[in-house]
């Protein structure tokens, strides 16, 4: 009897627990929901949301395909505007990174840099790069929409990844040299390189030229695509405002530190 009386009081504890838990793990799902109309999260967020026994798992979906850009001549443009790229390589797990600018040109981004820098061993041999082109970027206050929303960055970013091969040719060096300050002279050419110019001989023994084959270009265009026109308007104009601010006074400061 007082063994029957045991198991029972188990099965009323076993069961009591059971539906505590349940009643837990649907708090949580209804919670979930909850968030997910707030912040009007939908498919481009979320796949699929699905419970186990003890949790809930998300499954995501990154980056999100209204924050890419698939028009390859919109991207590039990105890349001909703001030459300055940062030109990423990986030696073993070791990120290698230099800064210069880089010239579009037949599906090839072209430039030089110093023999010295250690980034020439793997600017050679087909060796795998990524150029990144920053274009506009700022802070999106939610105070400039017209709907509730949270803070932000905005953002228009270019991606090329290719391989890399070095110009050994000294003529194809200088040629490039000369494209390049042709291009970054636009529009009024204020000045022009020649290629016979004597100091274009000198300088050519210092630097290591190159090439990347282009194999696919990437937009990162974060530009509040998820929210509605107005609000679309309204992060257009900061993006336009905040980046055509003066930067004269930061500049200034900085001279001033690295200077003295």
């Amino acid at each position: 009897m007082i063994g029957f009386c045991c198991f029972s009081m188990y099965r009323v504890l076993a069961t009591t627990f059971y539906l505590k838990q349940s009643h837990i793990l649907y708090k949580r799902i209804h919670y979930l929901k909850i968030l997910c109309l707030k912040f009007n999260f939908n498919k481009h967020h979320y796949t699929n949301i699905h419970k186990t026994s003890n949790k809930i798992k998300r499954q995501t979906v990154y980056p999100p395909k209204y924050h890419q850009e698939y028009n390859p001549e919109t991207i590039i443009d990105v890349a001909l505007t703001y030459p300055f790229a940062t030109i990423i390589s990986a030696k073993e797990t070791t990120p290698i990174i230099t800064h210069a600018p880089l010239i579009f040109n037949q599906n090839k981004l072209i430039g030089h840099i110093d023999k010295n820098n250690p980034h020439v061993h793997l600017l050679k041999g087909n060796y795998p790069v990524v150029a990144v082109f920053q274009g506009p970027q700022t802070y999106i206050s939610p105070s400039i929409y017209a709907t509730s929303q949270l803070p932000t960055w905005n953002y228009i970013i270019a991606h090329a990844h290719g391989t890399a091969k070095e110009i050994t040719d000294v003529h194809v060096i200088k040629s490039s040299m000369v494209t390049m300050t042709e291009h970054l002279e636009a529009p009024n050419h204020a000045y022009k390189i020649q290629h016979d110019d004597p100091r274009m001989d000198r300088l050519v023994n210092y630097v290591h030229g190159f090439e990347i084959d282009i194999t696919n270009w990437e937009g990162k265009f974060k530009l509040s695509q998820d929210k509605n026109p107005t609000d679309i308007e309204n992060a257009k104009q900061e993006l336009i405002k905040n980046n055509q601010k003066s930067i004269e006074s930061f500049v200034d400061q900085i001279f001033t530190k690295h200077f003295n």
